[in-house]
């Protein structure tokens, strides 16, 4: 959004003569997106019904050019028809108009639009209502003194990120698997136009829907720290998990072969990692990056992806190292001295096995989930069954390793973590 005309990018065409097709109703003063939805009342809605799903028609709409509401049509090329559908808004501002309506400056309003992921586009007329909207939002929340300006833009760049990757799995997966023309000489793009048509409100809803329930989830697990500076650098135990001879996996296996043992791989562990209670990070395609508030919850985790990959003939071994200890978050991701040793545990731990830090073995020690020695374990539980008590039920067992180097993080004595039998 600079004055640089040679900036190109989305939304960089101009306007075509004719007036494109008005899919979706026209934008309100208050421009369309999921804000204005997310303002309504809260209650569930018992009389909302989906609306049913007509793609015989809308296809109809897209295939028939001469369609009586639609005399510009030829003129009207489907990837600008489908900005419009899918913004529900025409384009009439150039970066410097939408700046100067929403009351920002051209250096603010380039530093929110690039934030949020997208090029320069030099002085094409390329935005509408919705954009200059999100400019006068973010702005009133730095002018009401509720976000500093540093923080405004680390809101468009989280979000823009997030959003970013969700739209790109959502058109190269979703999507592309439900665009196969249902017509003899139909091309998959003459399908997306209609399909789009009929999932846009219902993905939109779904996507406020889940946005809100994390929303909640984080914000309940912020307020529970003990103190101010736990709210930002916390103690979490974090873990990485890792497909063993990925390297050499992407050297035997077709591309797609290779797509479906990831996407196995990152769904198996999403799943597993949110059932027991931990969240996932991020995925690194043959890793996963998962954090807990328990220590015990992260040693469940990492033994059940242990096991789970090693029933699954289709997957590689698998390592795990955990640590545990103050971690920064920053924009949903996790950073400092004990993400790199959980990263670097990882690396040296055997395969299909987990191994944890000295800190993370002395908090399962501590809560009582594995004994501190196999020889104390065994003295309490003669002691135990003397007096007539039920043994301690532990659930853990760890081994000491061998001390050993860990670039950039001295000498390291890593524990060996297993399932008690």
């Amino acid at each position: 959004m600079t004055v640089d005309d040679t900036g190109s990018g989305q939304g960089a065409h101009p306007a075509p003569d004719g007036e494109p097709r008005a899919a979706a109703p026209p934008a309100s003063e208050e421009g369309p997106g999921a804000g204005d939805k997310a303002a309504k009342d809260d209650k569930p809605d018992d009389s909302y019904r989906p609306a049913e799903p007509d793609l015989a028609a809308a296809l109809d709409r897209t295939a028939n050019p001469g369609h009586p509401a639609d005399p510009d049509d030829d003129k009207d090329p489907l990837a600008l028809r489908l900005e419009q559908l899918i913004l529900g808004a025409d384009r009439r501002y150039t970066p410097f108009q939408a700046a100067r309506s929403a009351g920002v400056s051209m250096e603010l309003a380039s530093r929110f639009w690039r934030a949020m992921g997208f090029p320069d586009i030099g002085q094409a007329k390329a935005l509408t209502e919705a954009d200059v909207l999100a400019l006068r939002r973010l702005a009133g929340l730095v002018e009401a003194g509720l976000l500093s300006e540093a923080m405004a833009v680390q809101v468009a760049r989280s979000t823009g990120q997030t959003t970013a990757r969700l739209a790109e799995w959502q058109i190269d997966s979703f999507l592309e698997g439900l665009t196969e023309p249902p017509e003899p000489g139909m091309t998959r793009t003459e399908v997306t136009y209609p399909l789009v048509e009929l999932l846009l409100p219902e993905l939109e809803e779904f996507l406020i829907y889940v946005w809100r329930r994390q929303l909640a989830a984080a914000t309940g697990r912020v307020v529970q720290a003990a103190d101010d500076e736990e709210m930002v650098d916390r103690r979490l135990a974090v873990g990485f998990a890792d497909l063993v001879g990925f390297t050499r996996l992407t050297r035997r296996m077709e591309e797609e072969e290779l797509g479906e043992l990831v996407e196995a791989f990152e769904t198996t562990a999403a799943d597993l990692v949110a059932a027991h209670g931990g969240r996932l990070i991020k995925t690194l395609g043959d890793e996963v990056l998962f954090a807990a508030d328990d220590a015990g919850i992260a040693a469940e985790i990492a033994l059940r992806l242990i096991e789970t990959m090693a029933n699954d003939e289709t997957m590689p071994e698998l390592r795990v190292g955990i640590a545990f200890g103050t971690v920064t978050t920053r924009m949903g991701d996790v950073f400092g001295t004990t993400v790199n040793l959980a990263s670097r545990l990882t690396s040296i731990a055997p395969r299909d096995a987990v191994l944890v830090d000295g800190a993370l073995a002395e908090e399962l020690t501590r809560t009582g989930e594995a004994p501190a020695s196999e020889t104390e374990a065994a003295a309490l539980a003669e002691r135990a069954e003397k007096g007539g008590e039920e043994p301690p039920g532990y659930r853990f067992a760890l081994q000491p390793m061998w001390q050993r180097p860990v670039r950039g993080l001295g000498i390291v004595e890593p524990w060996l973590l297993t399932r008690r039998g």
